[in-house]
């Protein structure tokens, strides 16, 4: 198996995937098997942003004139 990709790599699959399916020109068998490939692109890229977002930090001034570390929260 192949090193694994990077998550710009696997989005940029993943958005040719897309292109693929809304288009329509393939076989419903092709079109299982890209699907199932974007799945697991997807679960990929949602692992790598978990990853991501758990290794970020915040650093914020405290009342004391101190910095301290906090926790990157992303707001929806």
């Amino acid at each position: 198996m192949s090193a694994k990709k990077s998550f710009e790599e696997s989005m940029a699959d993943l958005e040719k995937i897309v292109r693929k399916l809304e288009a329509g020109d393939i076989s419903l068998d092709d079109s299982l098997s890209e699907f199932e490939k974007g799945v697991s692109l997807l679960r990929d890229c949602e692992k790598k942003l978990d990853e991501a977002k758990g290794k970020v930090e915040q650093l914020i001034n405290d009342a004391s004139g101190g910095i301290r570390s906090v926790s990157f929260e992303i707001k929806e």
